[in-house]
């Protein structure tokens, strides 16, 4: 199993639920787009940050790889976040 956690920043949310409606596509394309496992992780109590983490099962390395590289490019692929910073980790 392959994790990923990426922590955003959402400039121009000025309230909770402009923050959700600018994380709720991301993490609903990601679930449905690759089909891994996703939820907000972190900073639930700030308006302008959040933690997202993604993880996937999958038979081989390089496939746990290649839809996590996927994952990440399809977060950076929306304008209204910056993110601040990605991890990865490997579970056995």
């Amino acid at each position: 199993m392959l994790s990923l956690e990426v922590q955003v920043r959402i400039p121009l949310a000025r309230s909770l639920k402009d923050r959700r409606q600018a994380i709720r596509p991301v993490i609903d394309g990601a679930r449905r787009r690759f089909r891994v496992s996703a939820a907000e992780v972190d900073g639930q109590d700030s308006w302008q940050r959040a933690g997202l983490g993604f993880a996937v099962v999958a038979s081989s390395h390089t496939g746990a790889v290649e839809v996590i590289d996927a994952v990440e490019r399809f977060v950076w692929s929306f304008p209204e976040l910056e993110v601040l910073s990605t991890e990865r980790t490997w579970a056995e």
